[in-house]
């Protein structure tokens, strides 16, 4: 097949690329060029921005399209309608954001979703980024009516993940020492590798299937987790468990300060992939996951803190406010 790719050079799109060119197909990615530009030069590049740059595209035709970077619904707009007449298929990563963080617990592709942003809004935000997601959704949809691929993965993870969520703990345990996790141990936690999600998306991108699918690995207890990245390191880490309670009154930030942690919400980290499964979704075992993001991790610069993310410093203060509370373990 030829497949355009829009991006192609990080994370999901760097992986679906992966696969498709072992698969033998013709690869054409149009992006900036500022993104790991030395990648893929077996592949045709094509450099332009896709707000207002698509005239590399013009007259040209694919047989399917991948957008792994549209988050404005006046821009996935653009490209949509542009290659409506280009290519037969036309694959979109959304995001299971699209649902409210207070959605049920088992919910699926049919759960309820946020509506979209007044007209207009564009900046994305942690409060617009979901409901941009669902405008984007809906103008895809009208611009290639069965024709359209919509993916929406959960937390998604593994090597060349830049956001350094999921990392975040896969290095703190990997140091050893005292590690501060949210109680309680069995409090689920959800994520999809990158490469599980890229080999479902090239599959029905090959045979043009039409629908949207939930892309998430089903739930395990956050102790397992860190045990296996435990494991994997060999280190001795040991795992002092602290009741949501106290972290909030530490001003610890959910999500943000202690990744993948989102107390209050029971269907954050438990939704239900039954559809995608269905239609051949395999997933990795969780240690071969975490074996194989510590081993990526290890290979580029230390750089600690990692994003917005709890500090040793920091760590060790409310570590030490719990001790000197007599606190008991979550």
């Amino acid at each position: 097949m030829r497949i355009l790719v829009i991006g192609g050079t990080s994370f999901v799109g760097r992986h679906l690329v992966v696969g498709a060119l072992a698969a033998g197909h013709e690869l054409t990615l149009f992006n900036r060029g500022v993104t790991n530009p030395d990648l893929f030069p077996e592949a045709e590049h094509l450099h332009g921005d896709r707000d207002g740059g698509l005239a590399p595209l013009a007259g040209r035709t694919w047989d399917a399209a991948v957008d792994t970077c549209g988050y404005v619904p006046r821009v996935v707009g653009d490209s949509a309608r542009l290659l409506a007449d280009s290519v037969a298929h036309y694959t979109f990563v959304s995001t299971l954001s699209v649902h409210p963080d207070d959605v049920a617990p088992g919910a699926d592709e049919d759960a309820p979703l946020f509506d979209p942003p007044a007209e207009g809004v564009e900046e994305i935000t942690d409060e617009t980024y979901g409901p941009l997601k669902v405008a984007c959704e809906l103008v895809l949809a009208a611009a290639l009516p069965d024709r359209a691929l919509i993916v929406r993965p959960g937390l998604i993870v593994g090597p060349d993940d830049p956001t350094d969520r999921f990392t975040y703990w896969i290095r703190r345990v990997a140091e050893g020492g005292e590690v501060l996790a949210p109680a309680p141990p069995e409090e689920p936690v959800q994520f999809i590798d990158v490469r599980d999600l890229a080999a479902f998306m090239l599959t029905h991108v090959e045979a043009r299937t039409a629908g949207i699918f939930s892309a998430v690995a089903p739930p395990v207890p956050l102790v397992v987790l860190l045990e296996a990245a435990r494991d994997a390191a060999a280190s001795d880490a040991s795992f002092t468990w602290v009741p949501a309670e106290f972290l909030l009154e530490q001003g610890v930030v959910p999500w943000s300060d202690l990744p993948m942690w989102m107390p209050g919400f029971p269907g954050f980290n438990a939704f239900d992939a039954g559809r995608a499964v269905a239609a051949g979704m395999t997933f990795r075992s969780t240690p071969e996951t975490v074996a194989d993001t510590l081993a990526w991790d290890r290979a580029r610069p230390q750089i600690w803190p990692m994003g917005d993310a709890l500090g040793r410093d920091r760590e060790r203060e409310v570590l030490a406010a719990f001790h000197a509370a007599g606190r008991a373990p979550g």
